[in-house]
C-alpha cells in the first residue's frame, strides 16, 4: 500500500514552509505514527487541534487541513489517508477514555446487570455444574480467592467476553488452571491481565496493534479482543516456563509483560486470538 503524508518544516516563527514528502510506506503503523506526530508537533493550531477531532468532524477536519495546507481537494490519495489517519488517532484516544471510565465502575452486588454477568460467567465456564447459591465456596473452582467474587471481581467484562465468544477455550484454560502442579487461580490471573491490557492501551504500545488490526475507529471489542489473545497465550506461556510454584506468578507474569511489549515493537505486529490458537 502507497501512503502519502504531508510533513512540516518550520522556517521562521511568523510562517511555515510546508513540503510534500512521498513516503512508500507497506506499515499502516508506520503511516498513522508518523501523521499523528506531524500533527501534534505542528505549530498550526487546525493541525494540532486534528488528532482530537470526533467522528463525525473527521470529514469537515480533513477540509481544514487540507485548504490549511493549500493542497487541491481533489487530491483524494491524501484526503483518504488523511481520513484513516485521524479515525485512528482519534479512537485511540476515545478508546482509551473508554476503557478507563469503564474501569472505575466498582462491581456493585445490587446492580442487576452486574449479577447477570457474573451468573452467566458460572454458567459458561462451568455448564455442568450449578451454582447453589450467590455466595458460596463454588466460586473457588473458577478461580476467585473466596466464596464471593465481589470482592475481587473486577473486569469483569473482560473475563465474560473471553467466555462468550470463545467459549471452548476458556473452558480449556479453565482447565488447565487446576493442573496439580502447575495449575493458578483462573479468574484471579484473568483479573490481572486486565491490568496488563489496560496499561499497554494507556502508554500507546497497544498502537501498532491496532492500526495494524483496524482500518477505521478502534472499539471497545477490539481491545476485549487484545485480552482474549493474552489470556490464551498466558496460559500457553505459563506451561512452557514450567514455574516451580504460584508463588513466583509475579517474576513470570512481569517476563510475560516484557515479551508482550517485545512483539509489540513489530510495525507488522497483528495479536489476535484467530491468528495464534492451534485448530
Amino acid at each position: 500500500m502507497q501512503n502519502f503524508i504531508m510533513l512540516t518544516c518550520h522556517k521562521n516563527a511568523c510562517c511555515q514552509l510546508f513540503k510534500t514528502i512521498q513516503l512508500h510506506l507497506t506499515v499502516a503503523f508506520t503511516f498513522f505514527c508518523i501523521a499523528e506526530h506531524s500533527l501534534e508537533s505542528s505549530k498550526n493550531k487546525v493541525l494540532r487541534n486534528a488528532v482530537h477531532v470526533e467522528e463525525a468532524e473527521v470529514e469537515k477536519c480533513v477540509r481544514d487541513v487540507m485548504k490549511e495546507k493549500k493542497i487541491e481537494q481533489k487530491d483524494t490519495g491524501f484526503k483518504t489517508n488523511l481520513h484513516i489517519s485521524l479515525l485512528q488517532i482519534s479512537g485511540y484516544k476515545k478508546l482509551y477514555l473508554n476503557v478507563e471510565n469503564l474501569r472505575k465502575v466498582p462491581y456493585d452486588s445490587d446492580n442487576e446487570e452486574h449479577e447477570e454477568q457474573l451468573i452467566e460467567l458460572w454458567n459458561l465456564l462451568m455448564p455442568h455444574e450449578n451454582l447453589k447459591a450467590r455466595i458460596t465456596k463454588q466460586w473457588c473452582d473458577i478461580g476467585f480467592q473466596g466464596d464471593d467474587p465481589k470482592t475481587d471481581f473486577r473486569g469483569m467484562g473482560l473475563l465474560g467476553y473471553f467466555s462468550k465468544h470463545y467459549t471452548d477455550e476458556a473452558r480449556q484454560i479453565l482447565s488447565h488452571s487446576n493442573h496439580p502442579k502447575l495449575g493458578y487461580s483462573y479468574a484471579i490471573v484473568g483479573i490481572n491481565l486486565t491490568e496488563m491490557a489496560y496499561s499497554l492501551l494507556k502508554n500507546g504500545a497497544l498502537k501498532p496493534h491496532l492500526y495494524n488490526t483496524v482500518s477505521g475507529l478502534p472499539q471497545m471489542e477490539h481491545f476485549h479482543q487484545f485480552y482474549c489473545y493474552l489470556v490464551y497465550e498466558f496460559d500457553r506461556f505459563w506451561f512452557e516456563e514450567e514455574p516451580e510454584s504460584i508463588m513466583h506468578f509475579n517474576q513470570y507474569r512481569e517476563k510475560f509483560h516484557e515479551k508482550i511489549k517485545g512483539l509489540l515493537l513489530d510495525c507488522d505486529v497483528v495479536l489476535t486470538l484467530q491468528n495464534t490458537r492451534k485448530p
